[in-house]
């Protein structure tokens, strides 16, 4: 299922999920050279997580294909700053593009519920959570982890939590049926936390390359737990008030 849109307004711009959105951008175009060898290869290698380095657990000189002809080398000084530069760092346009659109359907209203700086800390939180989760799936990987998804997994646990019975309109793909539903944030939130343990519980120790799906399930729970120490009340009823006023002009016709 992929998000289309939800039935959710915001009370003012979001400052902060646009200059996310625009921070990562930014590093795809300047620091990894648009997806292009050989500054994708080096920017994954330099700035992605790579748990046994950070850790200490692989010798200096360990090396890691990455495809293209280039080898990532560990040095041995590898730094824990990885887990926050890997947040901004992405793997193909494809893994860009759905992050942002995942962080700019949920993300606006979870910044709407918290404030501008306190939905900074919480995302870089939730990235951090993500990483350790990663990081414990297989503390002895070569492996360097790049990518928003963990962070962004935190909103949508705080979305879930916050507004779980907000409509999503959603892409379904089954097959060759494509079609448009509508279902509540809980429902298209846990099928996603679900199917992320669920594809996630074979990977446990595994040195093979893919989706780090432990770090989607560590930042969901995190969002989870923080968007309770995280909302303010303040901005929770305004919220709640400037939706029940557009509520009646935000509906659209059920799909068909």
């Amino acid at each position: 299922m992929f998000p289309i849109r939800d039935e959710n307004p915001t009370l003012r711009p979001a400052v902060v999920a646009i200059g996310l959105i625009a921070a990562n951008v930014l590093v795809w175009i300047f620091v990894q050279g648009m997806g292009t060898n050989p500054a994708l290869a080096e920017s994954i290698c330099r700035l992605g997580l790579i748990p046994g380095a950070v850790l200490g657990s692989l010798p200096a000189g360990t090396g890691v294909a990455l495809g293209a002809g280039y080898t990532c080398v560990i040095g041995g000084s590898e730094s824990w700053t990885t887990s926050i530069s890997s947040m901004f760092m992405h793997g193909g346009w494809m893994h860009l593009i759905g992050n942002m659109w995942f962080l700019w359907v949920f993300g606006n209203n979870v910044e709407d519920v918290m404030g501008r700086g306190r939905f900074v800390l919480f995302y870089l939180l939730c990235g951090l959570a993500a990483a350790t989760a990663q990081v414990l799936s297989n503390p002895d990987s070569a492996i360097p982890m790049v990518g928003a998804s963990g962070a962004i997994g935190g909103v949508m646990g705080a979305y879930a939590i916050q507004f779980p019975k907000v409509r999503v309109q959603t892409l379904l793909i089954l097959g060759f049926l494509v079609r448009m539903i509508e279902v509540p944030a809980w429902g298209m939130l846990g099928y996603w936390f679900v199917l992320q343990i669920l594809m996630g519980l074979p990977t446990i120790g595994s040195e093979a390359g893919g989706v780090a799906f432990w770090a989607h399930a560590g930042g969901f729970l995190a969002g989870v737990a923080l968007i309770y120490v995280f909302r303010s009340p303040k901005l929770v009823t305004a919220h709640k008030q400037a939706t029940a006023r557009a509520l009646p002009r935000l509906r659209w016709p059920a799909p068909r």
